[in-house]
């Protein structure tokens, strides 16, 4: 679907070089999570996806056309892409306005708008706030409004900055848990954070970048194994993954989250138990 081939951008002004001949597949139905330190040169390649950035150098093709080819309407009705603070996404003085305006200008009728957006906010659990000015809802629900105001648009990737920033932990497992069920439902996910825990837990495939470079391409629990790797990118992996050399001598694991280990761990003492009664 979105293939990056030796891609180079470079701010002018300032002559600052952001992306250094990036090569990347992201492919249909996939659930992918770009990482890296602030400045390493994610956000700018996401926005070459969305025809925010057009390339300095190298290609950025979505479904083997040239991103340079297409119009922002018609990447806005098949990329959709959410900010990382929904502040500075949302406007309107309802969150139904809010959702209606990317599909009205997509030409959608107004009919299948109010169709898309009442089908949309049951899904999300917006429905019994249609009519509620947006900044009147919690940090967690403007961040759903956000989201919701791209899947109107039906894209079919969806792009989300930063989507747990702001958020508690309860709120930020309730916003993956969602982005993994739009992904089951057949969207590609893409999304940018520093959370690495949330990563761990629902991401599939993680790339890992630092100065404008891809050091890392791969499945996750492979992907935050790579400990050198990973510390030249200021990566801190997940505790269960650093603990994961020793836990090795006295289990047989291959899935680092907290959950499984502890499971795999109490297993083996109540075998030793059983052995030693």
């Amino acid at each position: 679907m979105i293939e990056v081939k030796n891609l180079w951008y470079v701010y002018q002004p300032s002559g600052v070089v952001a992306l250094r001949d990036v090569n990347l597949k992201i492919r249909d139905g996939e659930f992918l999570a770009i990482v890296g330190h602030n400045g390493s040169g994610k956000t700018t390649l996401v926005k070459h996806f969305v025809g925010l950035l057009k390339p300095t150098k190298g290609q950025v093709l979505i479904d083997g056309r040239d991103i340079r080819e297409y119009k922002i309407s018609q990447l806005a009705g098949r990329i959709g892409y959410v900010f990382q603070n929904p502040d500075h996404q949302i406007f309107a003085e309802s969150v139904r306005e809010e959702m209606s305006f990317g599909p009205r200008n997509l030409g959608f009728s107004e009919k299948r708008i109010k169709e898309v957006v009442e089908e949309v906010a049951k899904t999300l659990g917006l429905y019994e706030f249609l009519d509620e000015a947006p900044y009147n809802l919690s940090r967690g629900q403007r961040q759903k409004v956000a989201v919701a105001s791209i899947l109107t648009m039906q894209p079919s990737v969806l792009i989300v900055d930063e989507p747990t920033t702001g958020l508690d932990w309860r709120e930020s497992i309730q916003m993956m848990e969602l982005l993994k069920k739009l992904q089951k439902e057949g969207k590609t996910v893409i999304v940018i954070t520093h959370n690495m825990k949330v990563v761990a837990q629902f991401v599939e495939r993680v790339v890992v970048m630092a100065r404008g470079q891809i050091l890392i391409d791969g499945q996750t629990r492979e992907a935050f194994l790579k400990f050198e790797t990973l510390k030249n990118a200021h990566i801190i992996p997940p505790t269960s993954y650093l603990l994961q050399p020793y836990l090795s001598k006295f289990i047989n694991v291959d899935d680092f989250t907290i959950e499984k280990i502890s499971a795999e761990l109490i297993k083996k003492l109540r075998r030793e138990k059983h052995a030693n009664s």
